[in-house]
């Protein structure tokens, strides 16, 4: 992966290659050896190796591509320090981002699109971020401010959780943790890259191996061994990586938002085209999902609208319960607050909702309780007044593991 494409070899010298690839991934602190298969590596590791090889290229003007989507806080730190002394050596920067922050950071200038037209570049000393979000989206940002007064929710001690799990473990290394979910809330868990916060909604929803624990739907004790059993009790989820676990590319967006109604009836009994057709209109105009048509191959569209795509698939299902694991990665701001008004109008409607963000505003504006992740434990909850960033940080930091 450091090499291939690089140059016409007559003679693989994989010696020098494993050398050298040990030199450049040691330089940037990349936790992987020269030798070890890329897919096995994380997310992070795998964006930080491709990084490394562009870098080691001797480039005039570099081209980074949404390049700190997996990495956590340190390792966007590295590659910061990286670009700068890049810039210092006289190499241009094309660095192309929906982390806010991180533009103003490191940026000398913007260029903003919208809708694939050009609105303008400035210089990012005179362009305050509430004007440069304006921009983005062609509006103001009352949307966003109006957000934070939605959320409240009164929990009916009552009624029986819509979910309850205890002692749930998976083969994924979820270590034993106990959660629940009421009626109409809007919970999610935080923490760090790697803390195990996707580990635990995907062992909720049986995508990985259960290895230990029990489940309760409406206070009922359940059995969800996989995917389907979830589905079946009316659990949707939506994952972090929409293009490996989420997205069927080559299949239209007709075919895509109908998926998991399918699989629930079974494939013996399909749809008519009619049926389908309607179901994928309806989802299309409620969630305003930009396609040419039904037909159109779902590798067509933009990141933002395919991630409608799979919400429209769950929200077709009339879930109780929806996990949405980073709905929100490597899309536009517009596009952000619409998904963030959903989940709070399917809230409004008595659909439960788990909301995972590695924007930790985007989560305080949105849930009611954050559960806290450190090392796959859970090292504490918050609701209320303690729900702000600085508490977060530090429970994430001093919190006790109240599991494993």
């Amino acid at each position: 992966n450091m090499f291939i494409g690089r140059d016409n070899y007559n003679y693989v010298n994989r010696r020098s290659m494993k050398k050298k690839t040990t030199e450049i991934l040691s330089k940037i602190n990349v936790p992987a050896r020269p030798t070890q298969q890329l897919s096995t590596c994380s997310l992070a590791v795998q964006q930080m190796v491709a990084i490394a090889r562009a870098l080691d290229m001797d480039c005039k003007a570099l081209i980074l591509d949404e390049p700190t989507s997996s990495l956590d806080e340190e390792e966007v730190k590295k590659l910061f320090s990286l670009m700068r002394d890049l810039k210092s050596r006289g190499v241009g920067i094309i660095f192309i981002t929906h982390f806010l922050e991180q533009v103003y950071e490191v940026c000398d200038r913007i260029t903003v699109l919208r809708n694939g037209e050009l609105v303008g570049e400035y210089e990012i000393k005179d362009l305050p971020r509430v004007q440069l979000i304006s921009k983005m989206m062609g509006k103001e940002l009352d949307d966003i401010s109006a957000l934070q007064n939605q959320k409240t929710l009164q929990v009916d001690e009552n009624i029986a959780p819509v979910f309850e799990a205890f002692d749930l473990s998976s083969a994924a290394g979820t270590k034993p943790f106990d959660f629940k979910i009421s009626k109409g809330e809007v919970n999610g868990f935080t923490g760090l890259l790697g803390s195990g916060r996707s580990e635990s909604v995907r062992a909720i929803f049986a995508a990985d191996k259960i290895t230990g624990g029990r489940m309760k739907v409406n206070g009922k004790n359940v059995k969800i061994k996989s995917p389907k059993d979830a589905m079946k009790h009316g659990i949707g989820y939506l994952p972090e990586d929409r293009k490996e676990d989420g997205i069927v590319a080559d299949l239209s967006v007709r075919e895509n938002i109908i998926l998991a109604l399918q699989v629930m009836k079974g494939f013996f009994r399909p749809f008519s085209k009619s049926e389908a057709e309607a179901f994928a209109d309806k989802y299309i105009k409620l969630l305003g999902i930009k396609t040419a048509s039904t037909d159109t191959p779902l590798k067509s569209l933009s990141g933002g609208n395919q991630q409608k795509v799979i919400l429209a698939r769950w929200l077709l299902t009339n879930p109780e319960y929806l996990i949405l694991d980073e709905p929100t990665r490597g899309i536009d701001v517009g596009t952000k607050v619409e998904i963030q008004k959903l989940v709070l109008k399917l809230a409004e409607e008595g659909v439960s909702v788990t909301f995972i963000s590695s924007e930790i505003e985007e989560m305080l504006r949105t849930c009611s309780r954050l559960i806290v992740m450190r090392d796959r434990n859970i090292v504490g909850e918050l609701r209320g007044e303690d729900m702000t960033q600085a508490k977060i940080m530090h429970t994430i930091a001093g919190g006790v593991a109240r599991n494993g």
